[in-house]
């Protein structure tokens, strides 16, 4: 494996979580410009001191030029299109993306003959805003990135890649697509889902109830506040896992609303989501040490270690 370097970046996107990357690289010394579809995001960026601009074939032509990581921060929707000019412009690039679903993506980047320096990644960070204004360089502090080690990744693209995600502030959790996508159904797009319908419920109840509405209905309906457009891309193409999550969260419910019906109370839901908040806020993440990209096994014994909750806080 070669020896780790800071990498050009070239981040296609540049809204809450792309922007926020170009933001970061750019703060930890790297090269770093954009493309952004909407002028007005992309003079917003310009103001700001970013160079991004709205051809993409400039852009990709540079990165190609200077062997940038490119860094995919459109929409789902918007994948297909943006595959396909990097295939064009672009395809020995180390190629990297921050959309919230990998086995699609996955599957998008290998249908373009991409996948062979393809990393797929997801930043486990964002706000209920959206858009350029939205981002910031140290919005990935702290947070964990899921980063794939599905088979065939290539060892010297997942480093690079890693080194970018650390330097922006992230500590590193190793995935697979498919398992990833089944995690963040339960613990990012079902949220969603329950806070539209937290708010739906609530705002039933007429001004009354808005008006003495304080921190847990809050707290509840947060990420109800992110664009509607920006939900459907983020949970719909996880609909497979999603519904999976669904039957169980409506079981659930199915289960309290019978026992109260039935002798006044909410049955084990209580304690059980009591005890499951406290594991969450007692999790120790293992330090993920001795395992170097290239070695033998070393997909699997990644995600091994991101199975337990580890977490790769530097690279050896």
């Amino acid at each position: 494996m070669t020896a780790l370097r800071k990498s050009a970046v070239c981040v296609l996107g540049t809204g809450l979580i792309g922007g926020s990357v170009l933001r970061a690289a750019a703060a930890a010394g790297y090269r770093s410009w954009g493309y952004n579809r909407s002028a007005a995001g992309a003079e917003a960026a310009r103001a700001d001191g970013f160079d991004v601009g709205t051809d993409i074939r400039p852009v990709l032509e540079r990165a190609a030029a200077e062997d940038a990581v490119i860094v995919v921060g459109v929409p789902m929707p918007a994948l297909d299109s943006v595959l396909s000019d990097i295939r064009l412009l672009a395809p020995g690039c180390v190629l990297t993306d921050v959309i919230s679903v990998k086995a699609p993506v996955l599957a998008t980047v290998r249908k373009h003959e991409l996948e062979a320096r393809f990393v797929g990644g997801h930043p486990m960070a964002g706000t209920a805003e959206s858009g350029w204004a939205a981002s910031g360089a140290d919005l990935f502090a702290g947070a964990v990135w899921a980063l794939g080690v599905d088979p065939g990744t290539h060892a010297e693209s997942w480093t690079r890649v890693a080194r970018l995600a650390l330097d922006c502030g992230a500590v590193i959790a190793p995935v697979v697509a498919e398992e990833h996508d089944r995690a963040v159904a339960r613990i990012s797009h079902l949220p969603h889902v329950l806070a539209e319908t937290l708010a739906v419920a609530g705002a039933a109840g007429g001004d009354l109830a808005l008006g003495l509405a304080a921190g847990s209905f809050r707290d509840g309906t947060r990420v109800a506040g992110t664009a509607p457009g920006l939900v459907r891309a983020i949970c719909e193409p996880n609909a497979a896992a999603l519904l999976d999550a669904l039957d169980d969260t409506l079981r659930l419910l199915g289960d309290a609303r019978d026992t109260l019906a039935a002798d006044g109370t909410l049955g084990t839901l209580i304690d059980a989501g009591y005890s499951e908040r406290n594991r969450y806020d007692t999790l120790e993440r293992e330090d993920i040490t001795g395992i170097r990209p290239g070695d033998h096994d070393w997909h699997e014994r990644l995600r091994a270690a991101g199975q337990r909750g580890g977490v790769i806080r530097q690279l050896d």
